[in-house]
């Protein structure tokens, strides 16, 4: 299997359908059963209607309406005031609109906190314009400075306000993987650009629409990581969009959780939109109607359902919050990142740490979709382990898992080698990609001196022998061309030591 050039994928469109499977339950059920409570902090809100995943599925797309209250927006008058102390200790002064743009937050409800602010003197007006507070200039006060600075030492982030634990997970539980309408067509399309056997989409469909964890198997060299980008590819451009907060706040710890390096935004027009007028350059202030009362809730951004591969470099560490001691926040760990998405492990078995413990750390989160973080502190809290999760090992399975967790995983795949008339399709579509005219000599050189003497063939053969061909050619001045010679030359030096 090889993969074949694809056009652009940015200007690919992405759809969520709301077809119902036979596999699909309820969500809202799981997560009421998983996640008990009351409406503390720190607890779970029992959702007050049921949702189907087919029907939670189309729901993903609907933006998250802005709060209209400070009680809508999960965080205490301390915490929105120190957000906004530490704005204006970093910036020195600020417009009222322009902290509101920093916090993501209405002016509404940043006012309560200006408010607050002032009438503790810890704020003062240096200048504004007649309507309202949000032209107002504040600065600091030398209490104000004082305050800022004990907050910094509590937590040094600064950026958008945070959304409450239990609002991530209801959100969660909107836009989960079970329940995606995958259909033979779609899944056709995702893999468009791929060559793989026949019957392989017919495996790979009803994995998908589970949203169970898949153990894809097999020797080296035939295609397992590209089927399991092509599973995160069809999630991403079929699976609808999703919504992910900059950062959650559980209990007095802040925890970032948008990472740009992974999630791939779709809501950059409509923030820019919303970008006051630099003041440096013109004469004119921002315009303040978007940001008084925004419609949408801007704590969240609008995103393609996330794909996340690590390798070898996984260890236990990685798993975890991560806490900055300076810093006294955390970053969510990646495979919280990966919610709403693909989490793939590749070459699962060579990681630093032994598959056992790593297999041990999964058990829970495949079983109860749901996993356990530690705070610095020591308290434990339960977020949502919501995603598509793909270990992909060229190792031999029964040397690395156990039964129990075998059980746990759902759907085994298992890559082959390719027959001959797939492999001869590789590689024409390599010889394209290279503008090598092919020839059936290549394949059929192969075969008789390798393939039919007790070597398997790979499907990342053709690709790696006409590289070495290029090379050869591209040394000795001459266009590449099919010829016996440089195809015995380029299998010597690629097959001599194995």
């Amino acid at each position: 299997m090889i993969d074949r050039p694809g056009e652009d994928e940015s200007k690919e469109t992405s759809g969520q359908g709301s077809r119902e499977t036979d596999t699909s339950h309820d969500v809202t059920d799981l997560y009421s059963d998983l996640f008990p409570g009351t409406q503390q902090e720190g607890e779970w809100k029992r959702p007050e209607k049921k949702v189907h995943a087919s029907v939670a599925a189309e729901k993903q797309v609907h933006s998250i309406p802005a709060p209209q209250t400070l009680d809508q927006t999960g965080l205490t008058l301390n915490q929105l005031c120190n957000l906004v102390l530490k704005q204006l200790y970093l910036q020195g002064s600020a417009l009222g609109i322009e902290i509101s743009r920093s916090a993501h937050l209405p002016f509404t409800i940043i006012d309560m906190a200006l408010v607050f602010l002032k009438d503790d003197k810890c704020i003062e007006v240096t200048s504004g314009n007649l309507i309202g507070r949000s032209s107002y200039r504040f600065n600091l006060t030398e209490l104000g400075r004082i305050r800022a600075r004990e907050a910094f030492e509590q937590c040094r982030y600064v950026g958008p306000a945070p959304v409450p634990l239990d609002a991530y997970v209801r959100q969660c539980a909107l836009q989960t993987v079970v329940g995606i309408d995958c259909t033979p067509e779609k899944l056709e399309a995702a893999f468009s650009d791929f060559i793989i056997r026949e019957g392989l989409l017919d495996e790979l469909g009803p994995a998908v629409c589970s949203g169970r964890s898949i153990f894809i198997y097999g020797p080296p060299g035939n295609g397992k990581t590209l089927i399991a980008k092509g599973l995160g590819r069809f999630l991403n451009r079929q699976g609808g969009e999703i919504y992910i907060p900059y950062a959650l706040q559980m209990e007095n710890s802040i925890i970032t959780l948008f990472d740009p390096t992974i999630h791939q935004t779709t809501d950059d027009l409509e923030l820019q939109d919303r970008a006051p007028t630099d003041l440096q350059k013109g004469s004119r202030i921002p315009e303040m109607k978007d940001w008084a009362r925004p419609e949408t809730d801007l704590r969240w951004r609008r995103i393609r359902r996330p794909v996340v591969i690590t390798g070898g470099e996984l260890n236990l560490e990685m798993l975890d919050l991560r806490y900055n001691k300076v810093s006294n926040f955390y970053t969510a760990p990646l495979h919280i990142k990966a919610n709403g998405g693909v989490f793939l492990i590749d070459d699962f078995g060579r990681q630093l740490v032994s598959p056992k413990d790593l297999l041990n750390r999964w058990i829970m989160p495949l079983e109860d979709r749901i996993d356990y973080l530690t705070l610095a502190t020591g308290k434990k809290f339960a977020v949502p382990f919501e995603q598509l999760i793909v270990f992909s090992t060229n190792l031999d399975p029964k040397e690395l898992v156990d039964e129990a967790f075998l059980r746990r995983i759902r759907h085994k795949i298992e890559i082959t080698a390719p027959s001959q008339d797939v492999f001869t399709e590789i590689t024409r579509l390599c010889c394209r990609q290279r503008e090598i005219e092919y020839d059936p000599v290549f394949v059929n050189y192969l075969y008789e001196k390798f393939y039919n003497q007790g070597k398997a063939p790979r499907s990342s053969d053709p690709r790696d022998l006409l590289e070495i061909i290029q090379s050869i050619c591209r040394f000795k001045g001459q266009k590449p061309v099919l010829s016996t010679q440089l195809i015995s030359e380029a299998a010597q030096r690629f097959f001599c030591q194995l």
